[in-house]
């Protein structure tokens, strides 16, 4: 919606009405010594044309690189309509729909929204959407904490395969509220959590147990025995799920023989760029038993007097709707803006859609990872399925190749070092939907001539004489 300005007689007319006579004296009370017109590091005002030329200049700056980069933000391919649709003035300048008969549109679509949710996930309900997956995540543990009522432990297992900045976001988030975070160990063959890492807990008291699906290296976990051995202990299951592996893998209301209880992610694969960092939206859907607990809003589908649909928010357990003390959550933003392109994007691919990306973004990745593992000293660092992303082994320091990589504007993974440093040199990859066998190709190609670079700077040939 443009932004049209009032005229000069409507401005006189509204100057006239209070009893003044120019704008600046409704700012009479500030000192004249504290008032400045034009702040001096404001330049000159630029034409439409400049300043188009200004960001276009900039934005070539930051140059288009091949992007093999994942780690929980996804280079997927985006329809135009989604944003051109997205962006229209009844959904971009769209706020809060208090007024329900004002905001059908709006309500209608997150109804939408929570649907296609439950249907992912397997679950009987999903809310209106969080902050972002990681902060999601943090209140599914507290939601998980007030509802298991049968242990009082509040002591939550989270393997070391989650997200690491999940977990970070997770343990700031929880830890003023006395809640204890374990974190798991997993096999370094396999990259996976074992059902023997939970042996020092079979007989301890535990609230809930994370299961992230694929895991943080693209590695599938073995749900179904996990989530049993959890619910065996009267434990809560949380999943935490990547929506575009959800096409293809069990969901997790299907994951052992009761289902997880709660699941949660990062809703950016779905219509929403990279775009240095966000802004993002984390979705979160639970059991119908656990409805009570669920933090943010729900939007309800029901008939008017006359029979017509219509669309409200049936359940606001936020501080700003209800007591401080009752709410159960005072952080769980909705973000309204990218649930819309989310759904958008859900309702034009469809189903099979949906599982077409799945499935090209699965043949990627293992067709990256054969390309490179072609390469002398390149291997798969574990040895189960993966999901989407894959972790190798690299003869060389993952900084070194990347900053290498980047010279040649290719953005060529995670490197793992930091954060799992007994992996030694290892590389997260990801190649999407969008990335072309050309693509792998000349990644594949500019890799194998970086470590035959830095191989042969390590080991010069001794000359003859």
């Amino acid at each position: 919606m443009p932004f049209i300005p009032h005229t000069e007689e409507e401005t006189a007319a509204m100057l006239a009405a209070i009893g003044v006579d120019r704008i600046e004296d409704l700012f009479d009370e500030i000192p004249s010594a504290l008032r400045t017109r034009t702040p001096p590091e404001v330049p000159e005002a630029l034409s439409e044309m400049e300043v188009g030329n200004l960001l276009n200049a900039r934005a070539r700056q930051d140059g288009q690189p091949l992007c093999f980069l994942g780690a929980g933000a996804y280079d997927h391919h985006i329809p135009a309509a989604v944003w051109e649709i997205a962006t229209r003035g009844e959904f971009y300048t769209a706020y809060t729909p208090y007024q329900a008969e004002a905001s059908q549109g709006t309500l209608q679509l997150l109804y939408e929204f929570q649907s296609m949710m439950t249907a992912l996930t397997g679950l009987e309900v999903s809310n209106a959407s969080l902050y972002d997956g990681a902060s999601a995540l943090a209140e599914a543990v507290l939601m998980a904490v007030r509802a298991n009522r049968a242990v009082r432990a509040r002591r939550v297992l989270m393997p070391k395969t989650l997200h690491p900045r999940y977990r970070e976001t997770v343990r700031t988030l929880v830890h003023p509220q006395q809640i204890e975070l374990v974190e798991i160990d997993f096999d370094l063959q396999g990259g996976h959590t074992p059902l023997e890492a939970l042996a020092p807990w079979k007989d301890q008291p535990i609230t809930a147990l994370i299961l992230p699906q694929p895991n943080f290296f693209g590695v599938l976990e073995e749900v179904d025995v996990l989530t049993d051995w959890a619910h065996e202990k009267k434990a809560l299951v949380i999943g935490v799920v990547n929506p575009i592996s959800l096409a293809l893998l069990k969901p997790p209301g299907d994951w052992g023989k009761k289902g997880a209880d709660i699941a949660c992610g990062e809703a950016q694969p779905l219509g929403m760029p990279l775009a240095s960092g966000g802004p993002y939206a984390g979705f979160l859907c639970c059991r119908q038993a656990l409805v009570r607990q669920l933090p943010g809003r729900i939007v309800g589908r029901t008939l008017d007097l006359e029979g017509n649909p219509g669309f409200t928010l049936t359940l606001q357990a936020r501080e700003q709707h209800i007591r401080r003390s009752k709410a159960t959550s005072n952080i769980c933003t909705n973000q309204g803006l990218l649930v819309t392109a989310a759904t958008i994007y859900l309702a034009l691919l469809g189903a099979e859609g949906l599982e077409r990306v799945a499935r090209v973004c699965h043949a990627n990745t293992r067709r990256l990872g054969e390309l490179l593992c072609e390469i002398d000293g390149i291997a798969p660092r574990f040895n189960r399925p993966i999901f989407h992303e894959q972790v190798l082994r690299l003869p060389a320091p993952a900084g070194e190749i990347l900053r290498a990589l980047a010279a040649h504007g290719i953005l060529g993974g995670y490197d793992l070092s930091a954060d799992y440093p007994e992996l030694g040199s290892a590389l997260l990859i990801c190649a999407t939907e969008r990335r072309t066998e050309a693509e792998m190709q000349t990644y594949a190609a500019k890799l194998a001539r970086v470590i035959a670079a830095r191989t042969q700077a390590r080991c010069p040939v001794e000359p003859k004489y």
